[in-house]
């Protein structure tokens, strides 16, 4: 059983019948003497994605739920009945499973070959992935940037991942290179050496 008090961002709890993960939470203590002191969190759906913020009163209990990750990989994709079929691999069994693009959203947009991520298991089924928070992509084309781009402060150029992705770069990265892009936000992080 967990309580409020356990509440911190990464915990997982049941809700509705549904795995949710606290995104962030803040404590409102009371103004009033005898009023409750009152836990505020967002929760992120394990399922579905969805977030929602939530009060609780300090004290109230919670179960936790069925929820393993495991080390998967990703091996490849391929078209099925309108959408595309996401083929992974256990790390541990080396059992393979598969994914849709309804179950990863737009986590798919991430996925290249050999990529390492965790699968999510919520009552012993795949439920969804788990990315890691960076990872490498090819650039297939950079636009050039212009001659006063760095005198007017901006350094930065739209560059396009085979996969469709945009990126703001610096001037220097070509198309062809390698780079670390943040999964979170979609920022670029830096250029991986050859």
């Amino acid at each position: 059983m967990l309580t409020t008090s356990d509440f911190k961002k990464g915990v997982r709890v049941e809700l509705d019948n549904a795995p949710w993960t606290i995104v962030s939470v803040t404590t409102q203590t009371p103004s009033a003497r005898g009023a409750a002191t009152l836990v505020k969190a967002r929760f992120k759906n394990i399922l579905t994605g969805q977030v929602s913020d939530r009060t609780f009163k300090s004290g109230e209990k919670f179960v936790a739920p069925d929820v393993e990750m495991r080390p998967a990989q990703f091996l490849y994709s391929t078209p099925d009945e309108g959408e595309n079929l996401y083929h992974f691999m256990d790390m541990a069994s080396y059992d393979q499973f598969e994914l849709r693009d309804s179950d990863l959203g737009d986590i798919a947009q991430w996925l290249v070959e050999n990529l390492e991520v965790k699968s999510v298991l919520y009552n012993g089924n795949v439920v969804g992935i788990e990315l890691p928070q960076f990872v490498e992509l090819e650039l297939d084309t950079v636009e050039p940037g212009s001659k006063g781009d760095t005198a007017s402060g901006s350094v930065t150029t739209a560059a396009y991942t085979a996969t469709g992705i945009r990126v703001l770069v610096p001037l220097f990265i070509k198309a062809g290179d390698k780079i670390r892009v943040d999964t979170g936000t979609g920022q670029f992080k830096d250029r991986v050496s050859s």
